[in-house]
């Protein structure tokens, strides 16, 4: 069965249009209520609870309003976290025995967006099952329980200092970052109150920036996203390295103290590498269709399994729980460590990386010198609803023809998207020529294909 409103990460969209309304929002918490809490009550006249945290979008204000009413309507306590990254959500989830947990957020997109993504009570995304739930519980009126049944509201104080804690339990006791200056970018977003105390009670000197959120600013010209700042900051401090998380705190880039990018791929090498060398890597390592070949070589190189799952955290999470592996990620710096969260945590990410800095005394750059990270073009082709790319013969001749001429040095990779008429053609390979020219001879063939 097909979702109408959940995607690929929660429900999405432009505040003030369907389906980011308030008044979708009040019937998105009451459907959420009936399903995720049927039945729960364990002793007579006790209330289920769900957790609600948002990133620092002003629109956040109004969605939860509209959530709190909803749910409240359905008979189900409320907790209020305030601004809180989404990974911390996930965790308070858990901590307060919540049988739900709910953020306000569109991550990395811009402050005019906002979104909702749910977690279940043991701090995993929900499966497409009960989303489908929740969508066939939409189509039902809402009745509000009697007054004596309403759920209540409030909010945990302390929401904040129990997940800071929560991080730095990520971090070996017997290691510190004492002598370190980090450069630390929260975007403006729902990790500017967390990310810095958690590396400066470490030991680090911190330099924060991106932590003056105003509710419009929110990953502006800022963040994991847009890292010319945090390079700009790290060569000007004189830092060791910067660490920037996106809006709501799920994924993360780091930069070297002479301003290079690293990205998810090198970052998830560093830590499979360090765990691997320590007899610490429990099976292989997960990624996605748009992990760079070159990551692929280097594992190899290292003997550490790999295997690729859809682009999107969901799937790579799936993937990592089918084999039974502990580690996985998407070069945009979604990093999931499943020995430290149920789910992909920016500054659990960037401590797993600091603690193999540190004891191998290292840079990243240094610690990722065998990675050589190919070449890679990207291409968003405009396209027919419904546009059968793999049944087009001309199509797939020109992509048997890149993929041959680039053989095992290279991949070519079509798929379309999954919020428009896009399709978005990716090519990567050891060297930059042959790489933009099939990257153009395909378009190319897709062009023509798709407005015959």
């Amino acid at each position: 069965m097909s979702k109408k409103y959940f995607g690929t990460d929660g429900i999405r969209g432009k505040v003030g249009e369907a389906p980011i309304t308030p008044d979708f929002l009040m019937r998105l918490g009451y459907a959420a209520g009936k399903v995720l809490v049927s039945e729960q009550r364990s002793h007579k006249g006790d209330h289920p609870a769900v957790v609600i945290g948002k990133d620092t979008r002003i629109s956040g204000y109004m969605l939860e309003s509209a959530l709190q009413a909803g749910l409240s309507a359905a008979g189900v306590d409320v907790l209020l976290l305030g601004p809180m990254p989404t990974p911390a959500v996930a965790y308070l989830t858990r901590a307060l025995r919540a049988q739900a947990g709910i953020v306000i957020s569109a991550s990395h997109n811009p402050f005019e967006d906002n979104g909702i993504k749910f977690f279940s009570g043991n701090g995993t995304k929900l499966p497409d099952q009960t989303e489908q739930a929740i969508e066939r519980e939409l189509e039902s009126p809402l009745i509000t329980m009697s007054s004596a049944q309403l759920g209540k509201a409030r909010r945990i104080n302390d929401a904040a200092g129990r997940y800071i804690e929560f991080c730095k339990s990520a971090f070996p006791n017997e290691l510190d970052l004492r002598g370190m200056k980090i450069v630390v970018d929260c975007a403006h977003g729902a990790t500017y109150h967390i990310a810095p105390h958690v590396f400066h009670e470490l030991g680090a000197e911190v330099v924060a920036i991106g932590n003056q959120p105003d509710g419009l600013n929110i990953n502006q010209d800022c963040g994991s996203t847009s890292p010319k700042s945090l390079q700009a900051a790290v060569v000007e401090q004189r830092a060791d390295l910067g660490v920037a998380f996106d809006g709501d705190g799920d994924r993360l880039i780091m930069v070297d103290g002479s301003g290079e990018i690293f990205d998810g791929d090198r970052l998830l090498y560093v830590i499979a590498k360090y765990r691997q060398q320590r007899g610490q890597l429990k099976g292989g390592m997960a990624g996605t269709l748009m992990t760079n070949l070159g990551m692929e070589h280097a594992l190899e190189k290292l003997g550490i399994p790999f295997a690729r799952a859809n682009v999107g955290d969901r799937y790579v999470l799936a993937l990592m729980q089918e084999r039974g592996w502990q580690l996985g990620g998407e070069n945009s710096g979604h990093i999931i460590c499943l020995d430290r969260h149920t789910t992909g945590d920016g500054i659990i990410a960037a401590l797993q990386v600091l603690q193999a800095l540190r004891v191998a005394k290292s840079s990243l750059s240094e610690y990722t010198s065998e990675v050589r990270i190919y070449p890679q073009v990207l291409t968003n082709i405009r396209v027919s609803k419904g546009f059968d790319f793999r049944g087009n013969a001309a199509v797939q001749q020109v992509v048997a023809e890149a993929q041959c001429d680039l053989e095992s040095s290279g991949r070519v990779l079509l798929r379309a998207s999954g919020t428009e008429p896009v399709l978005r053609v990716m090519v990567e390979g050891r060297d930059e020529e042959p790489v933009q020219r099939w990257a153009e001879t395909i378009a190319d063939a897709v062009r023509q294909a798709a407005v015959k």
